[in-house]
């Protein structure tokens, strides 16, 4: 039976860092190290724990996050090593949201990269601690000096070097251990190093690192501070206890060096996790929705959040979850609060990759999975029957990049909803919207290898042929000026007939702006009398108002309802592009009708037909989506990245520099960002990154607007 752990021996770790920074393969060697495999995997073959998904092995390197644990030192680790790639930051993310530790890898020759400045900044918004991990101290073109002069240039003073290779580049073989004053020196096949005296050469450096680290331990309580300026140091206890106290907080970052490849800084990389990393009894507490800390007691009901789902080869669908109280038993029944259905646990299972070791319970604070759950989805709350606590879902980054799809075989339009569905489940960051406006289905994400990714895998995982192709873009239309119309629905075919006549009045509609006492068109003036105002917030944005300004009867009060749905009728289909109007007020000021022909349907027809004119003539204009966009770009590139938003319409609000990058706003249509992603990453060598959320709708341009009108006119004839 399979050790059952307590909050206070689990270390909750979320592996992080930029593409090619070799997370998988440090991962494979600590999987290694502690036991859990007998022969270290590599990427080029194909043949680690953590990459084993199909799409993975085509591309080389990690799409999803993968869930291991290790047990070392009397202590269980709980890793998750992360995708690098910004476009699949959805993994990261879920993990910081259960983990309590980063570790963010960089390598030895590339040294601090856009990637590790985009995992830093989720690891700081995520409030969790962060170890740096220098990896490839054995690549040839190793440059250790050059690597942690940019750490401490791009993170400040907090980053504290705990251990430097003596001989980086192709020989590495020996690291300074500034804690254990000591030179770990490794033998070809790396592993347990043996323990050396620092060399003389080495000494004054290592004393200063020393010294520097036990400055920053010191300031772990006032006594330690003391201590430290009575005496000058601290005692390696000391220190170690400070350091724990410190890092937590994120008032250190600490760096530690190694090469994955070689399983050379592995094992202290392990111990230093297990003595320094806050436990989960030592973190703080997750928050429920309605404000309780929710601690992690074993012996409280069970509570667990699902935090990954994922479809799996010859498995099917396997929550990932964490246990945030109590202990949960394979057969026990629980309460999905999300989704108000009961769930049956059948089976627990620890992870390491594509390793599932079944397990009878899992403590509060643990990471494991389940398979067979009928209705739980990533972002659920599963409790035991008498537990109330709920979490809030996690929150992911807005998309920046979006194409329509839809099946080569028209025939397979309900197949490929399914299956889009259940990839939304495996990465929430892909977002699948039906849109009954554009006739499309649309597919968003972080970016164009993101997308490319979700149709290598229904094309060769679910053989579903897709076509992706250029989104439309969601226009609106609205008015510029006030207008009058009136039309007269008259239908006569034996026994009782058709009879409705509307007199409108339309303008533009702003809010706080009240309705005028007199309106004149012409040499004819109209006096507005408002008997009833109501108010329609649309679904697409905006208002449609509705005035009713009928004195003496012309027009029974019953039938108001039906000129209502005529109005919306062709707010749904605006006369320029066919796209929805917005921000309308429709003033009904006169009409008539007939005793025994009227009715709703000649109401309807007669509102649809006298706001149809009434709006062609009140200057209708379109309006386009205008996007905030935040661009995170070196700064020696800003030039370059300026002059692709001004050619896209764009307008840049300001800029903001952070170290050897730019944070620069702007403003810029959604029809022109259709390829920003690639062209930013073409533009900068993949080095910059940017987040676009919706702002607002703005007037097209008049060249804009008259192609945007040829090209709906030209539709209208093809579907004639």
């Amino acid at each position: 039976m399979a050790k059952v752990y307590h909050a206070n021996e689990i270390k909750n770790i979320a592996l992080m860092g930029g593409s090619g920074s070799g997370k998988t393969t440090l991962m494979e060697a600590m999987l290694f190290e502690s036991g859990v495999i007998k022969r270290r995997g590599t990427v080029e073959a194909q043949s680690t724990v953590c990459d084993y998904f199909p799409v993975e092995k085509e591309y080389g390197y990690s799409v999803f996050s993968t869930v291991c644990n290790i047990e070392f030192a009397g202590k269980k680790l709980n890793i998750i090593d992360c995708p690098g790639s910004d476009d699949f930051c959805g993994g990261a993310i879920s993990a910081l949201h259960v983990c309590d530790t980063a570790i963010i890898t960089l390598t030895a020759n590339g040294g601090v990269e856009v990637g590790t400045q985009n995992n830093f900044r989720l690891a700081e918004n995520a409030k969790k601690p962060v170890v740096f991990l220098v990896n490839k101290c054995d690549h040839e073109n190793a440059n250790i000096d050059r690597t942690l002069e940019g750490l401490k240039e791009n993170f400040g003073n907090h980053v504290v070097v705990l251990q430097y290779p003596v001989n980086p580049g192709a020989g590495f073989n020996a690291a300074i251990d500034v804690l254990k004053r000591k030179m770990l020196v490794w033998k070809a096949e790396g592993g347990a190093p043996e323990l050396k005296d620092i060399p003389a050469e080495e000494q004054a450096k290592a004393e200063s690192l020393l010294a520097e680290v036990m400055e920053r331990a010191a300031e772990a309580n006032d006594e330690l501070m003391e201590k430290f300026f009575d005496q000058g140091e601290l005692s390696l206890d000391e220190t170690l206890e400070g350091i724990r106290v410190v890092f937590k907080d994120g008032g250190i970052l600490p760096v530690i060096c190694a090469s994955g490849t070689r399983d050379m800084g592995v094992r202290r990389l392990m111990e230093f996790l297990g003595e320094m990393a806050p436990s989960v009894a030592d973190a703080p507490k997750p928050i429920a929705v309605d404000g309780t800390e929710v601690a992690p007691d074993a012996a409280a009901p069970t509570s667990m959040f699902i935090f990954k789902t994922s479809v799996e080869p010859h498995i099917g669908e396997v929550n990932y979850f964490k246990v945030l109280q109590g202990t949960v038993r394979a057969a026990d029944d629980l309460v999905n609060m999300d989704r108000g259905s009961k769930e049956r646990i059948s089976q627990l299972y620890a992870i390491d990759g594509s390793i599932r070791v079944p397990v009878d319970e899992v403590a509060a604070g643990d990471i494991a999975a389940t398979v067979k759950l009928k209705d739980t989805r990533t972002g659920n709350t599963l409790n035991a029957k008498e537990c109330e606590l709920q979490y809030a879902p996690i929150s992911y980054p807005d998309p920046k990049y979006r194409r329509a799809i839809r099946p080569n075989n028209e025939q397979e339009a309900e197949k490929l909803s399914a299956l889009l569905t259940r990839m939304h489940e495996e990465d929430p960051t892909w977002l699948i919207e039906q849109s009954k406006e554009l006739k499309q289905t649309i597919v968003s994400g972080q970016g164009e290898f993101h997308l490319r990714t979700l149709k290598w895998r229904l094309e060769n995982n679910d053989k579903m042929m897709v076509t992706f192709e250029e989104p439309k873009i969601p226009y609106r239309e609205t008015i510029t000026k006030a207008a009058r119309a009136d039309y007269r629905h008259k239908k006569q075919s034996g026994g009782s007939g058709q009879f409705g006549e509307v007199h409108l009045i339309v303008e533009p509609y702003e809010e706080g702006v009240p309705v005028k006492e007199v309106y004149k068109f012409g040499n004819q003036e109209y006096r507005i009398s408002v008997k009833d105002t109501q108010e329609i917030p649309l679904e697409w944005g905006g208002k449609l108002v509705l005035i009713n300004s009928i004195v003496g009867g012309a027009i029974d009060a019953r039938f108001i309802p039906a000129i209502l749905k005529g109005l919306m009728d062709r707010m749904e289909q605006g006369p320029l592009t066919g796209s929805y109007a917005r921000d309308v007020r429709v003033i009904i000021y006169d009409g008539k009708m007939h005793p025994v022909d009227s009715n709703e349907i000649s109401f309807r027809l007669a509102g649809r037909n006298a706001f149809a004119e009434a709006f062609r003539n009140a200057n209708p204009k379109v309006l386009e989506p205008i996007y905030d966009v935040e661009v995170f770009v070196p700064s020696d590139m800003m030039g370059d990245v300026m002059s692709d938003i001004t050619g896209r319409r764009g307008m840049v609000l300001g800029m903001h520099t952070e170290k050897n990058f730019t944070r620069l706003s702007a403003q810029i249509p959604l029809a022109e960002m259709s390829s920003y992603s690639t062209t930013l990453s073409s533009l900068t060598g993949g080095r910059a990154t940017f987040t676009m959320k919706f702002k607002d709708y703005e007037l097209v341009p008049g060249d804009v607007q008259d192609k945007l009108l040829k090209a709906y006119q030209e539709s209208l004839k093809e579907d004639e």
